[in-house]
């Protein structure tokens, strides 16, 4: 079984979101690929289809994600409001690792206005070559992550104010 991935990007990163949608279609890895906007000419600020995009992740309906803004930055802190995703936004090969086995993210983060198409390409393809182990010498960290999220999961006020 394949992974089931979202894709989405603001006006600002359509072009490879586009790109990355054919390139994972055509990858025998990926058995769906779901286009969560937006279309050429569509102007819908990122953190509209970044929040979209990550809800999908969190509740099941996709494995992971790849979303394109001008930096990739907006989406992947629009994406981290949703409970439950790991987002990040990465420009190199050994980050995209890191990524994964890492840090188990589900959502990779790609500014169209930062990397030329190749690379972002490239790298859409490698995030898809690596699974979290979750015997690895990282699964404490991330569910440490996880349980910071379900401690402080209500409103910053909610945070602790001091150190």
């Amino acid at each position: 079984m394949g992974y089931r991935v979202a894709v989405g990007a603001d006006i600002a990163g359509v072009e490879y979101k586009d790109l990355i949608k054919s390139d994972l279609a055509a990858d025998e890895r990926i058995d769906e690929v779901i286009d969560c906007g937006v279309a050429a000419g569509e102007d819908v600020d990122y953190p509209h289809v970044g929040v979209k995009v990550a809800k999908l992740v969190a509740d099941g309906s996709v494995d992971r994600a790849v979303l394109v803004c001008g930096t990739g930055m907006g989406m992947a802190i629009s994406a981290n409001k949703v409970p439950g995703v790991r987002a990040c936004t990465a420009h190199d090969s050994f980050s995209v690792e890191r990524l994964v086995l890492s840090n188990d993210a589900q959502v990779l983060c790609l500014g169209q206005r930062v990397i030329g198409p190749f690379l972002a390409r490239r790298l859409a393809k490698e995030f898809f070559g690596y699974d979290f182990d979750p015997s690895s010498s990282s699964a404490p960290k991330v569910a440490a992550i996880s349980s910071y999220e379900a401690e402080l999961g209500g409103t910053p006020d909610d945070a602790p104010a001091s150190c």
